[in-house]
């Protein structure tokens, strides 16, 4: 059974860094393409960042510049690197294998306070 499970977050200045872990299992990783989504508060869930399987990237217009999506296949860990730091980034933050549909972790709570 898919299971994903996020670490990382944390209460950050506005300009401040965070670098947010996934570890999955239950899967074949190396085969998938994954994501980081997230939900401000009071807010619907929302694209982040993608990778693919072969390290393709992709990024949401508000985070690309900041973000950076990596993942470590020997550890079956996808990773989020986030610099420059806005409230509006304020959200609990969940990795995702959009292929297998419905599955979610406990997902990791990041606040930006100005």
């Amino acid at each position: 059974q898919v299971q994903l499970v996020e670490s990382g977050g944390g209460l950050v200045q506005a300009g401040g860094s965070l670098r947010l872990s996934c570890a999955a299992s239950g899967f074949t990783f190396s085969s998938y393409t994954m994501t980081w989504v997230r939900q401000p508060p009071g807010k619907q869930r929302k694209f982040v960042a993608g990778i693919t399987s072969g390290g393709i990237t992709n990024y949401a217009d508000s985070v690309k510049g900041r973000f950076t999506i990596s993942r470590d296949n020997a550890k079956n860990t996808v990773y989020l690197q986030m610099n420059s730091l806005k409230p509006e980034d304020t959200a609990v933050y969940y990795c995702n294998v959009p292929y297998y549909l419905g599955y979610w972790g406990q997902g990791t709570q990041v606040t930006v306070s100005s």
